[in-house]
């Protein structure tokens, strides 16, 4: 097993201060994604940085979150944030939802990756029932908040609820009881269905619950936990997602903290505790380190969805190496190519900051992950890929993801004043979709 000396007789190259310091940078520097990349006529939001990216919906529904944080922060005036909020919402009330091949959305849904400029479909890529709830959780977020009584403010609540009203989550069950992940113009809905295993469609199922206009019935949710099962990995029980942000998307809208649905009261504790355990489990992972990967321990963990050094196979230090591109890294059951994304570290903030914080002042102070100081973090990084770059750390990934900026700015948000989640416990559409679901005790409770 490799030990932690590099990382720990790396010198600190920037000091962060206190805690709350570190976090408050982190939290501001990320924010900036959602300033700069951004086209101003449609106020869609860039998948990545690479020139020439599509906007992706998921992403800009995190960033309609993050205005709303940036009021509370202080670091975007309520004006800036209405005006960026309603050109999004004009924006996709008005585009063109129809078959054609160059549609915006369908059915009240939306393609996965949009042309920034004009809207249409990118890409060739599915009506994608996931990113348009991701989409739409960002929508009612500021129907809840923007609650004066103004034109501007009664505008992005209207607009958010027909958005909303006009999802038909019933089509997109294509005569079953759960739902599918996507649907395309010319050979219909995707084959594969949320119907099985934990995944990020919590959230989905929720709203798709709470619908006044398209509701779904509850047996498809309760089909989809009925696949559910309890796993125990390093004497820890927990159901089981090998990639960070399966147990943190949801969470970034919804406090699952003592709410319970009938799995929860079956396996004993809720989503949120799950979420904890997970985070554990990717460290402890890590510091068990298997597979001897660079650098991995106590400071450096956290898999997740994320960009690789690419698809080759290498042998290093007479150990045969497969490393991969984008994909969906796990643990502790793998893919694993020693590729870490500290912002899946900072995701798990609110559910085990004892853990986190000083994984965070790591990833800055020794590893030199945040060099920029624009976006935040690097997306991840590789010390096992033999790269030279200006990071002594081995391979960087050279592009910032809209899907990493927004659980950071989101999550520490949440943790440092739960405001979030305080926000979306006035959703009644949520509120209706999580008791249709069958959670109660907690807040929920006290509704």
């Amino acid at each position: 097993m490799m030990s932690n000396k590099k990382v720990k007789n790396l010198p600190v190259t920037d000091p962060q201060g206190t805690d709350e310091d570190m976090l408050d940078k982190l939290q501001k520097e990320t924010f900036d994604y959602f300033l700069n990349e951004v086209n101003p006529v449609t106020g869609l939001i860039a998948d990545k940085t690479e020139p020439g990216f599509p906007s992706s919906i998921a992403v800009t529904g995190m960033a309609i979150t993050s205005y709303i944080i940036g009021v509370e922060k202080k670091i975007l005036s309520r004006k800036n944030a209405i005006e960026r909020i309603l050109k999004i919402l004009r924006f996709f009330y008005d585009s063109q939802q129809g078959k054609q091949l160059n549609a915006t959305g369908y059915k009240g849904f939306y393609y996965h990756f949009l042309k920034m400029n004009n809207g249409e479909r990118a890409w060739n890529c599915e009506l994608s029932t996931i990113d348009t709830s991701l989409f739409i959780a960002g929508a009612l977020c500021a129907a809840a908040y923007f609650k004066n009584i103004n034109r501007e403010e009664a505008e992005i609540r209207d607009l958010a609820d027909k958005l909303y009203r006009r999802i038909d989550w019933q089509w997109a069950l294509n005569n079953g009881d759960t739902i599918c992940q996507g649907w395309k113009p010319r050979s219909g809905f995707l084959r594969y269905r949320w119907d099985e295993n934990y995944s990020e469609a919590m959230i989905m199922y929720i709203l798709a619950l709470g619908s006044p206009t398209f509701p779904i019935n509850p047996t498809g949710y309760k089909k989809w936990t009925a696949s559910f099962t309890v796993t125990k990995v390093y004497d820890t029980s927990y159901l089981y997602a090998g990639p960070l942000f399966i147990h943190q998307f949801s969470h970034m809208w919804i406090d699952f903290r003592g709410i319970k649905d009938s799995f929860n009261k079956k396996a004993g504790f809720d989503y949120f505790e799950n979420s904890r355990r997970a985070t554990y489990i990717h460290r402890q992972y890590a510091i068990e380190n298997k597979l001897q990967f660079t650098d991995y321990g106590e400071y450096c963990w956290g898999l997740t969805a994320s960009d690789g050094p690419g698809k080759k196979t290498l042998k290093i230090d007479g150990k045969k190496r497969v490393f991969y591109n984008y994909i969906a890294r796990g643990a502790p059951y793998g893919p694993d190519d020693g590729t870490v994304s500290p912002w899946a570290v900072v995701a798990s903030l609110p559910f085990a900051p004892e853990i986190v914080i000083g994984t965070i002042r790591n990833a800055i102070e020794r590893f030199n992950l945040k060099p920029h100081r624009l976006h935040g973090f690097n997306a991840s990084f590789n010390p096992t890929f033999p790269e030279n770059t200006e990071n002594l750390n081995g391979w960087v990934s050279p592009w910032m993801f809209g899907l990493n900026q927004g659980p950071v700015v989101i999550m520490i948000e949440n943790y440092n004043t739960e405001s979030i989640w305080n926000i979306m416990k006035q959703c009644p559409y949520l509120i209706e979709g999580l008791q249709l679901a069958g959670f109660s005790g907690g807040w929920l409770d006290k509704i």
